[in-house]
C-alpha cells in the first residue's frame, strides 16, 4: 500500500522560501513518478512540478519554472519540493501523488495517471 505524507508548508513573506517533503511509503518491487499539485482558493487543481523514480527527469509548471526544485532522496525514499521567491500567488495547499509506472524514467503529465495522493500541507505567502 503506498502512503504519502507531506511537510513543510507554513507562512512565509513574498520573496522568501520553503521546503516541503513527502515522505513516501511504497512497495519495494513497484516504481512509482512523484509530482506535487497544488489547489488555490476557488481555483482547479493544477500540476506544479515532477519526477521520475531515478530522479533523473524533471518538469515544471511555467509560472514556477526557475524558482522551484524537485528532487528525490532514493535512500529515505523523501520528495522534496524546494520554493524559492515564492509570491502571493504561490498560495495553495500543496499535494504529493504518486503514478506506477513502468520505467524508472517516466513521469506521467496525466493527473489521472497519479493515483495515489497525500493529504496535503498548507503554504500561505503574505504580501
Amino acid at each position: 500500500q503506498v502512503q504519502l505524507v507531506e511537510s513543510g508548508g507554513g507562512l512565509v513573506q513574498s520573496g522568501g522560501s520553503l521546503r516541503l517533503s513527502c515522505t513516501a511509503s511504497v512497495p519495494t518491487s513497484d516504481y512509482y513518478a512523484f509530482a506535487w499539485f497544488r489547489q488555490a482558493p476557488g481555483k482547479e487543481r493544477e500540476g506544479v512540478s515532477r519526477i521520475s523514480w531515478n530522479g533523473r527527469n524533471t518538469a515544471y509548471e511555467d509560472s514556477v519554472q526557475g524558482r522551484f526544485t524537485i528532487s528525490r532522496d532514493s535512500t529515505e525514499n523523501i520528495v522534496y519540493l524546494q520554493m524559492n521567491n515564492l509570491n502571493p500567488e504561490d498560495t495553495a495547499i500543496y499535494y504529493c501523488a504518486a503514478a506506477p509506472v513502468a520505467s524508472v524514467w517516466s513521469m506521467p503529465d496525466i493527473t489521472r495517471a497519479y493515483k495515489f495522493w497525500g493529504q496535503g500541507t498548507q503554504v500561505t505567502v503574505s504580501s
